[in-house]
């Protein structure tokens, strides 16, 4: 095993797995839509200027 983690290695290949399989391709199912913001986390209370 490598000390160090190459994500570049490993990334690239299942990337092009992905596309090969239309992954990201979207599906004509559905109406367009989009999320503006994520759901809060329970970790921790959110408040005005949370980044």
């Amino acid at each position: 095993m490598d000390k160090t983690y190459s994500p570049q290695s490993i990334e690239q290949r299942w990337y092009q797995a992905w596309e090969a399989s239309n992954y990201f391709a979207p599906s004509s199912e559905g109406s367009p839509y989009c999320i503006m913001i994520p759901p809060p986390n329970d970790t921790g209370s959110l408040h005005m200027g949370h980044a």
